[in-house]
């Protein structure tokens, strides 16, 4: 089962799109392929079952999509095909795993992109996930891994980096390298303060012996005789 299958088989008509509320996608089913024959049927394992957040972007992709869709089951009308699907082809009937791998795979090459298999998006993103600080568990959830074990597996070249950054982030709340350079400031703030007021008592005790010295030279002067 391929992530093609995934990709167009779980997602289902107001299953956490706009107008229900909540911005979230619940993965209940999924298109197994056997041959060119597809079937529609639940995750092999419990943890398939799950629910993932949908961003605010994604979510503007999605109605508008469903807008899209929406017009194109009132032009077939009758014809339309109702399988509850948001992918589907133009009559509404499924979109087979096959065609999605084909069309991804000629975008692939059309954007000048090294090889990359559509399943590869599925590896991107929980790499992504982890660089941005994710939580293991909220990536082995959204994956539908029975244990976060077999996500570290998977994943074990990207947390050490994570480990890094999150050692990083721990240690901001913790600035003591800002903390000492702030407490060095203050220091040789104070310490100017110091020299400031020593030198203001300087000049005060200067003008003050000068004024003393002047007085003296004042009161040892002799008047002089007044000439007519």
């Amino acid at each position: 089962m391929g992530a093609a299958g995934v990709a167009v088989g779980v997602l289902q008509v107001g299953e956490g799109l706009p107008g229900g509320g909540a911005h979230t996608l619940t993965v209940s089913a999924q298109l197994v392929q056997d041959g060119w024959d597809v079937r529609n049927s639940e995750p092999k394992t419990d943890s398939g079952f799950r629910v993932i957040a949908l961003d605010d972007d994604t979510v503007d992709v999605l109605k508008r999509h469903r807008e899209r869709q929406d017009a194109d089951r009132a032009e077939w009308d009758s014809a339309w095909v109702e399988t509850g699907l948001v992918f589907t082809q133009e009559d509404g009937s499924w979109l087979h795993p096959g065609k999605v791998t084909d069309l991804f795979e000629r975008l692939v090459a059309a954007s000048d992109l090294p090889p990359v298999r559509l399943h590869d998006l599925r590896h991107g993103a929980a790499t992504l996930m982890l660089a941005a600080g994710v939580d293991v568990k909220v990536v082995s959830d959204t994956l539908g891994h029975s244990d976060t074990r077999i996500t570290r597996d998977i994943y074990q070249s990207v947390l050490p980096e994570v480990g890094k950054s999150a050692a990083e982030a721990t240690a901001k709340l913790v600035p003591l390298k800002r903390k000492a350079e702030a407490e060095k400031a203050r220091k040789a703030a104070r310490k100017a303060k110091r020299e400031e007021k020593a030198r203001r008592a300087a000049r005060k005790a200067r003008r003050a012996e000068k004024a003393k010295a002047t007085g003296r030279k004042k009161r040892g002067r002799k008047p002089g005789k007044r000439k007519d």
